[in-house]
């Protein structure tokens, strides 16, 4: 399937300042990023590693969802697909996700007139 694979992060823009318009101050963020994503149609299971710390999210596109925050919060949301991209509310933030040139490209935007867009880069290894 299309986004199934494992990515290494390769470049981030605003990731600090992310973190601190969502309230992780104290997140490390000089680590490398692994994210592997297995597809089965619209199912997927997405996952974030970083050196001692997992975060897993199983979603159905077009369903909604119960998913799971950087912090362990739960929420309800539903997923969708539009022309590649997966986009889904979390409670902070929109997110989206699509492969461009084999590169899986993440954005991150929170709300506001002082939003702060993330966006992450990773290839694909």
């Amino acid at each position: 399937m299309a986004f199934s694979g494992k990515y290494e992060l390769e470049s981030q823009e605003n990731y600090e300042k992310f973190l601190e318009t969502i309230g992780l101050l104290n997140a490390k963020t000089d680590h490398k990023v692994v994210t592997e994503v297995v597809q089965d149609g619209n199912n997927f299971i997405w996952t974030q590693t970083i050196p001692n710390w997992t975060w897993s999210n199983k979603f159905t596109v077009g369903q909604e969802c119960e998913l799971t925050t950087m912090t362990g919060s739960k929420f309800e949301t539903l997923v969708t697909m539009e022309g590649g991209k997966i986009s889904l509310q979390f409670p902070q933030y929109q997110f989206t996700a699509e492969l461009i040139e084999d590169k899986l490209v993440m954005n991150c935007v929170t709300p506001g007139e002082k939003g702060v867009t993330f966006k992450r880069v990773s290839k694909r290894i």
